[in-house]
């Protein structure tokens, strides 16, 4: 996997030799290897300012690093099964795990303290963030729902039910107020983060949809496919406004450009 930073200066990447690296993007130089791994590391992400990066991979535990230096700062154990998705609060402070367990856990960054455990899905949860405020954290999963929860107290805000397959990813729009979910039904749905009304669903991609995000203004979303394709959408009424061909297999990632002009 690879993780950008939010200002595009650096990328981790991920490899099968249990370690992972931090590049600048500018010139391509390495900067940091981080090493000490027992198994191949499967997820990664930067937090905002640069500071840390967080990694995870089969034996169910998250670690954090100081991504100047690589050096590891703390394990975060407390799942049962292997995360798949790990994700930075936008201040930094705080971190969400999705896990094969069922649960996704907020955890504090700077003492590795289980902050709240978010109990309530029926299947493996894949995706997990929070929204632009920090004060709460979607889910999707595989037993066909997306969740809204209180990132401080764990309780379940809302439920996104309306897919009838598994719901592989789910984030917020830059301002809060909407979410899109992304789904093995072939289709990407926008949601009212508030209320859990559907807003609008995307319907065309032949194959499961991987992923769907939102352009940084909020007015279009992005979504990737197992048919070969990524295509760009109106985030407001789900009409088709471009798609994107010429891959031969799975698109498996997609984003919009931080001026939202490419993707």
């Amino acid at each position: 996997s690879a993780s950008f930073s939010p200002d595009g200066a650096r990328v981790v990447t991920t490899t099968d030799d249990r370690s992972a690296r931090i590049w600048n993007t500018r010139d391509g130089r390495l900067g940091v290897t981080l090493r000490g791994h027992a198994d191949p590391v499967v997820v990664t992400a930067l937090a905002p300012d640069g500071a840390r990066v967080v990694t995870a991979f089969d034996d169910a535990t998250a670690h954090v690093w100081d991504a100047r230096d690589g050096r590891a700062q703390r394990a975060l154990e407390g799942h049962t099964a292997p995360i798949l998705a790990a994700s930075f609060s936008a201040d930094g402070s705080r971190l969400v795990t999705a896990s094969r367990d069922g649960t996704a856990r907020v955890w504090s960054v700077t003492d590795g303290r289980a902050l709240a455990t978010l109990t309530g899905h029926a299947g493996v949860v894949v995706a997990a963030a929070f929204s632009p405020d920090g004060g709460r954290v979607v889910t999707a999963s595989y037993d066909g729902t997306a969740r809204i929860w209180n990132a401080q107290t764990g309780a379940l805000v809302r439920t996104l039910a309306g897919h009838t397959n598994a719901v592989d990813a789910a984030v917020f729009s830059a301002d809060g107020s909407r979410i899109v979910t992304a789904s093995d039904d072939r289709s990407a749905r926008v949601w009212n983060a508030q209320d859990g009304a559907l807003v609008a669903t995307l319907t065309g991609h032949t194959d499961k949809v991987w992923i769907a995000t939102f352009s940084p203004d909020g007015s279009r979303v992005v979504t990737a496919s197992y048919d070969g394709t990524a295509r760009i959408w109106s985030a407001r009424d789900g009409s088709l406004q471009s798609t994107l061909p010429g891959h031969t297999v799975v698109v498996s990632a997609v984003a919009f450009s931080p001026d939202g002009s490419r993707v």
